[in-house]
């Protein structure tokens, strides 16, 4: 079991560059099954997440190299259209594939996908968007069939802004005749980055970034190389650990504008931040400021995978600060393990009550979860002694051996095989 040792009290400094985004690189692997031939992405970082699903395209038949941050995929040989159980079972993300093997081959069949613990996430949008384009679906014993022989193009009303259901409806509909519109379509930059890539394939889609999604359907799909967005939650999380530790680091890639909603909170606190193009510098000399009230939402909101850290760096804040969760029920699940540090915070009706302290305390503490584990390390860095996180595999789901960019800001951060 692979645990992080961390020896906190000391202010981070430096620069580090950030890497490309998980949750725009899942899914942009994903449509590249939409056409045959050669691709070159970049910027992929190397995560759990990832390697998941290299593996699931490489048994659809794909071939696959990951090297450096840079994926080789040739997917001219991709022919089954079962994805594999146990694979499924370990990544939600694998249901992008949904949309585009159905497009593609005419067919898929999955299991009910697998992920982080936070609570319900259905994919009766998924569902109901894909059987709106005209596909047949079949659940039995597990197991759910998509059949299609093509999709049609249809006007699709998402009731919940959907990350995920707009982009697998963004990609089932590229090779669908006619028209495809997207209404209350998730917004969110990784959606923009979808639609870059699939438009560079030769799609034609307007409007991500938007609540109305407009696909026209093409007939073929080319193969493309292509670099990935900045991850703004691995970015934010790097800025709150620099207000946390009053430190003073210079982020490079970055696109500040995806974290407008962060960057005003955290200036409201008394933390410098000054943006240059794809350059962040924060500084941090006081103690922070406490917020009257933060309520997650989708993008252009603040974000629930931010939550969790945030949630860290206003427990040590002069004054009471709220976070009110709306996105997923399950992600307070770090509270009590914040309070074992001496954080303290109270939760009723899915808002958590925060009372900042003068200083946090090193213990044992477990990740939960993905965005949980990364703020019980963020915990870590400001507390007096030594803390020890333990399961950190979840982590690794969401960033690049996030100790070495620790240590590259000079952090005392250690990973140990206990």
């Amino acid at each position: 079991m692979e645990t992080f040792t961390i020896e906190g009290g000391k202010p981070l400094s430096g620069s580090l560059r950030v890497h490309g985004a998980k949750n725009a690189a899942l899914p942009i692997l994903a449509a590249a099954v939409l056409a045959e031939g050669q691709f070159h992405i970049y910027d992929v970082p190397h995560l759990k997440d990832i390697e998941v699903m290299l593996r699931i395209l490489t048994e659809l038949g794909a071939t696959t190299s990951h090297h450096e941050g840079a994926v080789s995929l040739d997917t001219s040989s991709i022919s089954i259209t079962h994805v594999p159980d146990d694979l499924m079972g370990q990544m939600r993300s694998s249901i992008f594939l949904m949309g585009p093997l159905l497009a593609r081959l005419g067919e898929v069949t999955i299991s009910r996908p697998g992920g982080c613990a936070i609570g319900e996430r259905r994919i009766d949008l998924h569902l109901s968007g894909l059987s709106s384009l005209g596909a047949s679906i079949h659940e039995s014993e597990g197991y759910i069939t998509f059949r299609a022989d093509r999709l049609i193009g249809n006007n699709i009303f998402l009731t919940f802004p959907s990350v995920g259901a707009t982009e697998n409806i963004m990609m089932a509909a590229v090779l669908a005749k006619g028209t495809t519109k997207i209404l209350n379509a998730a917004r969110e930059p990784e959606i923009v980055d979808l639609q870059n890539f699939l438009n560079a394939m030769g799609a034609r889609i307007r409007g991500a970034g938007s609540d109305t999604i407009e696909i026209d359907g093409v007939d073929r799909l080319r193969p493309v190389t292509y670099r990935v967005i900045p991850d703004r939650i691995v970015t934010g999380t790097h800025l709150l650990a620099a207000g946390l530790t009053n430190g003073h680091i210079e982020l490079t890639n970055t696109m500040p504008e995806h974290l407008t909603a962060l960057i005003q909170l955290v200036q409201s606190c008394g933390v410098e931040i000054n943006t240059h193009h794809d350059i962040m510098e924060i500084k941090a000399h006081n103690r922070s400021r406490a917020i009257e009230r933060i309520i997650t939402s989708p993008y252009p909101g603040f974000p629930t995978d931010l939550q969790a850290q945030m949630m860290v760096f206003l427990s040590k804040a002069e004054g009471t600060s709220v976070i009110k969760e709306t996105v997923f029920e399950g992600r307070f699940k770090h509270v009590n393990e914040l309070a074992r540090m001496g954080a303290s915070i109270y939760v009723d009706l899915g808002s958590a009550f925060i009372r900042g302290v003068d200083h946090l305390q090193g213990t044992t503490v477990e990740a939960t979860d993905l965005r949980a584990g990364a703020a019980l390390v963020l915990a870590g860095l400001a507390a007096e002694g030594t803390t020890y996180v333990e399961q950190v595999h979840h982590i690794d789901r969401g960033y690049e051996r996030i100790e070495r960019q620790l240590q590259q800001l000079g952090a005392n951060i250690s990973r140990l095989d206990l």
